[in-house]
């Protein structure tokens, strides 16, 4: 599933090929064709993203709501001097009236039209987004704090934290020294913060590049002399996907165990299991 970053950066292209003109808006496929038919002609207002939310504004607050889930995909073709008839399952089809651009919106999870009312409800019942200027990290850390649940669970509770996804679970994690399945409420608020402020500078880095880079300077395949990382998800990463493999920093081995119905990663040695004070 798509993280964060991506979300913003899928709102960005958007935004840029459509924003402030007139667009044709179809459903190849049928499924969001009565929406589709409402929207048709209108002005593009602009296009944003909360966590994995995304929202295409359309006048008179109406907004279209897209979830890509596990296997949605968003496609934005700028600049084209023609546009291809559509190919495959495609939910939603954008083109500007001049035809320079096209998207095409194929798998996702959720595509449907909202009012901003219903928009804002689904804002509501998600954590605060770390890549957004107007977050709140006070909220998810007064959820956080309460918890017992493990941090590696709420880390990816998208009502404590909006946009998180497996693989800056696992990487923030091991950034910060914390075991996955260290209880939420045995954090201290200064380790909060400073997890907090990290996700900001990361995700941020993953808008601008379109890739999860979260290895430091003296880690890279330059500085290690090892070879580059090799994965679909790209990006330099400390544990994610390393299962099996000697951690970049203490070499030992990796470790994987699934939480929740999903992977974690971390090294047993930088991260060791957290011992209470009161029980030491």
């Amino acid at each position: 599933m798509p993280e964060g970053h991506t979300l913003h950066r899928l709102a960005g292209h958007l935004t840029d090929a459509f924003a402030g003109s007139a667009v044709r808006v179809g459903s190849p496929q049928g499924r969001f064709a009565h929406a589709a038919a409402l929207l048709d002609g209108q002005v593009l207002e602009g296009a944003e993203a909360w966590g994995k939310h995304l929202f295409v504004e359309f006048p008179g607050d109406r907004f279209v709501h897209v979830h890509l889930g596990l296997y949605g995909t968003f496609d934005v073709h700028a600049q084209v001097v023609d546009v291809p008839d559509p190919v495959g399952q495609v939910r939603l089809r954008l083109v500007r009236i001049d035809g320079t651009a096209y998207a095409d919106l194929r798998g996702p999870t959720a595509c449907e039209l909202m009012t901003v009312e219903e928009r804002d409800a689904v804002v509501a019942r998600s954590g605060p987004d770390p890549i957004r200027p107007d977050a709140d990290p006070e909220r998810a850390w007064d959820r956080v704090r309460r918890s017992r649940a493990p941090i590696g669970g709420l880390l990816m509770d998208q009502g404590v934290l909006a946009g998180v996804g497996n693989v800056y679970r696992a990487e923030l994690l091991f950034r910060h020294r914390i075991h996955p399945l260290r209880p939420g409420s045995t954090l201290r608020r200064g380790q909060w913060q400073a997890m907090w402020d990290d996700l900001v500078e990361l995700m941020a880095d993953g808008v601008r590049t379109g890739r999860i880079d979260t290895v430091r300077p003296e880690h890279t395949p330059d500085a290690m002399g090892r070879a580059p990382r090799v994965d679909d998800h790209g990006g330099e990463v400390y544990v994610y996907r390393r299962h099996g493999q000697a951690c970049h920093v203490c070499g030992a081995t990796v470790r994987t165990e699934v939480l929740q119905g999903r992977n974690l990663f971390w090294c047993p040695r930088c991260q060791p299991p957290f011992r209470s004070r009161a029980v030491r």
